[in-house]
């Protein structure tokens, strides 16, 4: 029988190809095998401008990111892809330091590994990552903050008519401390929400770059909030009942 988790696996995925970027032909090789190996089907690009070709032709369900790309570099090319469509990205680099993960969060990453890595935790990140996008049942109610909806069915934000496009990463916390219904939410909490684990070593400064994103995109003021509050030592709050 299947385990749960095998369950859930195969409930993910979808087909739409998962799209690997690298210009190292051994690394796309290596991945494309374990992912095949894993029931998913795989495009591949070398380069940054063949990247944005493929993932506005393809739409796939999720982008494996180099950020060393002969001609763009990976950040250019992952705004570029998300001025298409929200898609979840998985940044790779050799630059493994703190810096650099924290740079690709900020540009909008959805999870960052490190080369080398493991091509089956690499695989294990994919599963993850597409159980966090996936769409909620469709029983689940539109949540309100202030004049906000939150629709996690849909996968949206909307003030009125408007739509605030949000990254995964950054609806999956704003849901986060939506669900919360005014009370703290804390920084390792956070971190759960959009990885599934703590990291300790870009923990603080990931979650706050997040907030910083989410509030921009808001329109909201740190210093006088009208959606996220934060509490000092303590984390971050939606401003529900408040």
């Amino acid at each position: 029988m299947l385990s749960s988790v095998a369950r859930a696996n195969r409930q993910i995925r979808s087909d739409r190809p998962v799209l690997v970027v690298d210009d190292d032909l051994k690394i796309v090789n290596l991945v494309r095998t374990y992912l095949e190996r894993d029931g998913f089907r795989v495009a591949t690009a070398a380069d940054g401008l063949a990247a944005i070709a493929k993932a506005r032709e393809l739409q796939p369900q999720l982008v494996i990111l180099d950020l060393m790309l002969p001609g763009l570099d990976g950040f250019a090319v992952m705004r570029a892809i998300r001025s298409g469509f929200p898609v979840p990205i998985l940044m790779l680099s050799a630059r493994g330091n703190t810096a650099d993960r924290i740079a690709g969060i900020a540009t909008g990453a959805d999870d960052y590994l490190p080369k080398p890595f493991s091509p089956a935790e690499l695989v294990v990140r994919v599963h993850a990552i597409l159980r966090r996008v996936a769409p909620a049942e469709s029983g689940s109610e539109p949540r309100h903050l202030a004049d906000l909806v939150v629709d996690a069915g849909r996968h949206e934000v909307r003030r009125q008519s408007e739509r605030i496009d949000l990254t995964h990463a950054e609806f999956r916390m704003l849901v986060a401390l939506v669900d919360a219904s005014g009370r703290v939410v804390s920084r390792e909490a956070i971190l759960e929400a959009l990885y599934g684990q703590g990291d300790a070593d870009v923990m603080d400064r990931t979650v706050d770059v997040y907030i910083r994103r989410l509030r921009e995109k808001l329109g909201d003021d740190a210093e006088h909030p009208r959606y996220v509050a934060t509490v000092r030592g303590a984390g971050y709050r939606a401003m529900i009942g408040a």
